[in-house]
């Protein structure tokens, strides 16, 4: 009898490391019981440094995902257009970064049900001019953050001139505000937290594109996925995530 309870007790405990995900170092070995999540934080109120922490909705919601799941969390800070390719390739377990759902990024990632939703806006100066989506044309030069969602629908607009793309999202309206570009595609609340933070510029009231967010896993990963799903499902019910959100981002 106690020889079968510690069985039981030895297949649990891996059951809930193996949860926890298998990434983790450079070097790819294992590290069980840590949940490494992959993000880029200069997304504010997503994700963003606070000295010398990431902190903000995804890594709160990664942190209440991790709990649930009996891991530690780790959250390494990467460019935007590499934590696609560090999940599938196992390097993370978990991408989070107002990264959203789209056909394309289905063919090399799962990804979880849906926590957050968003959209596309379009930032210019107030005395630009541009008052609709209609106004940029074919001479227009737009500013996005390399391969975001802003940065594919972008490149697909024949309407559009110019993309010019950058690294993140805080260069490329510091390029706005420089007069080297026309506007800038991005997200609706980092769009909110850069308007404040530069005076003069100003949000059309017309959204670029709607959007869903949810965490990026590796593809066939489905023990993770499935745990990851349960975990959002029950900060749903609760009422975890709307706490975490309503913290961050003020009822309109």
């Amino acid at each position: 009898m106690k020889k079968l309870i510690s069985v039981a007790l030895v297949l649990a405990m891996s059951l809930s490391l193996a949860a926890c995900g298998s990434s983790g170092n450079p070097e790819g070995t294992a590290t069980k019981g840590v949940l490494v999540m992959a993000t880029n934080a200069e997304f504010p109120p997503y994700e963003y440094h606070d000295g010398d922490s990431i902190v903000g909705i995804d890594a709160e919601i990664a942190e209440a995902i991790a709990k649930k799941m009996g891991c530690e969390l780790r959250i390494e800070d990467i460019a935007f257009d590499s934590i696609i390719p560090e999940v599938s390739s196992g390097k993370a377990d978990i991408g989070l970064a107002g990264m959203t759902v789209t056909e394309d990024r289905k063919q090399s990632v799962d990804f979880s049900e849906s926590y957050a939703t968003s959209s596309q806006v379009v930032i210019v100066p107030e005395n630009s001019g541009i008052s609709s989506l209609s106004d940029l044309g074919a001479d227009s030069i737009v500013g996005v953050q390399t391969g975001t969602t802003g940065d594919i629908y972008c490149s697909d607009d024949d309407s559009i001139g110019t993309v010019e793309r950058y690294n993140k999202g805080m260069e490329a309206v510091q390029a706005l505000t420089q007069g080297k570009i026309d506007a800038v595609v991005i997200d609706s609340e980092p769009a909110k937290v850069f308007v404040s933070e530069n005076p003069g510029l100003m949000v059309l009231k017309e959204n670029y594109t709607n959007e869903e967010y949810a965490a990026a896993i590796r593809k066939g990963n489905t023990v993770l996925l499935d745990n990851v799903n349960k975990a959002l499902e029950e900060l749903k019910a609760d009422g975890t995530l709307d706490k975490i959100v309503a913290k961050y981002i003020a009822a309109e």
